[in-house]
């Protein structure tokens, strides 16, 4: 069979198991008396949209937009109301970034960074995955696509350093190669629960939160990350390291090679310097919005407009950067569905129905028992999106309703869902581009992110929660 038969049976397979995924939902199980029939069939259509961005039958963002157009047909929402979640600012917050990131990579900026921590830090294999942990966690602070950053950036340096020793997939991988592979990767699901730009979809967690009431800024995620995230990127290598030794331990070679590269591209440029002002500035917008009142999607806008009035990154780059606008599509529809689900009452009436089963139970056990739930059940989605969509909102309503302190609860669950996506190969958009280089393989991938994750959960359940308690979260 050729390949595009084998893709149109794909498509047909599956939105057959979509549509019966609906079908089912709405029509075998009848909706709570609480809610109208359109909420039922919006409900049905969500999930069907989820598990639509887990099997793919198209891309995401064509599937979304796909629901998006059914509403109206399905629901008695409006177009003009479905389409609602394309103006919202979270959405352009994430395009406006992504704009930036562009420009960090196009310029070379961004591998600048990164080569300039293995200068300082890569003498030895740990030092190595430290020095391109903490480049990832600089870059996360601006660039909200883990998959560009971790796979455009960090990922060529660590397989170019992984060469420079002769370690190749096979009987070399263990020299280095096998340990920085496993290593790094662990490490960027960490700078991706740090930030509120760490991953494309925290901003959607944010969203979720103020739909409670509970407003999450930029400023807020960062203290907030910051104390368990850092202990966390120091702890990480050091237990890959201990599970997964590398033949190889001192890396002066590594060094030097980040010496040679950074004077192969000579000082910073014109674009660079601008660039790296611009990149200070919207930082600085964003730490300081809410004492400033400056909204942080204003001031990532005018930082990507500045840098396109100058010219470091032209029409073109902007129109052209693919991910973007793919995420533009599904984010914002998203975005809108779940908004839906939550202004027609479905979210609460969810937590409330599984709230009934936990009935006499404290808070805090309650939270406990969701963490363990939320972050292992992270073995069936391919994606912190999908997850994210099935699972935040309503946990966020069942341990808001049993008197669970919101703050705690947004960061406990945001912040463990991202450090889930260690757990297998295919946990977020990096884990298959990682893995695919052959080094490790998926026995020992899958045992690493196992120790890794009850690494996290010490952590973050003892450090990450006496620092919440201390910043008054609980």
């Amino acid at each position: 069979m050729s390949a595009p038969q084998q893709n149109w049976r794909r498509t047909v397979w599956g939105f057959a198991v979509l549509i019966a995924i609906y079908l089912i939902i709405t029509e075998l199980f009848p909706g709570p008396a609480s809610l109208t029939a359109s909420a039922w069939h919006l409900t049905g259509l969500f999930f069907a949209t989820v598990a639509g961005l887990i099997i793919r039958p198209i891309p995401g963002g064509g599937l979304v937009l796909l629901a998006i157009t059914l509403t109206p047909l399905l629901t008695t929402m409006k177009l003009s109301d479905a389409l609602g979640g394309y103006a919202d600012s979270t959405v352009w917050l994430v395009q406006a970034a992504f704009f930036i990131s562009r420009a960090l990579i196009n310029t070379g900026l961004a591998r600048r960074i990164a080569l300039g921590f293995v200068r300082l830090f890569g003498h030895s294999t740990l030092g190595v995955s430290y020095a391109l942990s903490l480049s990832d966690m600089v870059l996360a602070t601006i660039i909200p696509s883990n998959g560009a950053r971790s796979g455009g950036v960090i990922l060529p340096i660590v397989r170019s350093i992984a060469e420079l020793y002769g370690s190749t997939p096979g009987a070399t991988a263990n020299r280095v190669g096998a340990f920085l592979m496993a290593g790094v990767y662990q490490a960027i699901c960490v700078t991706a629960a740090m930030f509120y730009t760490g991953q494309a979809s925290n901003p959607l967690a944010a969203q979720m939160a103020g739909n409670l009431g509970y407003r999450v800024t930029w400023g807020g995620w960062l203290v907030a990350g910051i104390v368990p995230g850092l202990i966390s990127l120091a702890l990480v290598p050091w237990v890959v390291m201990k599970l997964f030794p590398p033949e190889v331990r001192r890396t002066p070679e590594a060094a030097e090679f980040a010496r040679a590269e950074l004077e192969k591209m000579g000082p910073l440029s014109s674009k660079e310097k601008l660039l790296s002002v611009v990149f200070a500035g919207v930082c600085g917008a964003w730490v300081s919005s809410s004492w400033t009142g400056i909204d942080i999607t204003v001031a990532a806008l005018l930082g990507s407009m500045v840098l396109l009035v100058t010219g470091v990154l032209d029409w073109e780059h902007i129109i052209s950067e693919h991910a973007a606008w793919d995420i533009f599509l599904w984010y914002g529809g998203l975005l809108r569905l779940g908004k839906a689900l939550n202004e027609n009452g479905v979210t609460e009436t969810f937590a409330k129905a599984v709230g009934a089963r936990f009935e006499g139970l404290h808070w805090f056990p309650l939270l406990v028992i969701a963490v363990l739930i939320f972050y292992y059940s992270h073995y069936f989605f391919a994606s912190i999106t999908a997850h994210m969509l099935a699972m935040y909102a309503p946990f966020l309503v069942l341990l808001a309703h049993s008197g669970a302190p919101l703050g705690l609860v947004v960061f406990s669950l945001a912040c463990f869902l991202n450090l889930s996506a260690g757990l297998t190969n295919y946990g977020t958009t990096p884990a298959p581009m990682f893995f695919a280089q052959g080094y490790v393989s998926m026995k020992d991938w899958w045992r690493i992110g196992f120790v890794i994750s009850l690494c996290h959960l010490l952590v973050w359940g003892t450090v990450g929660f006496g620092w919440w308690k201390l910043l008054g979260l609980w």
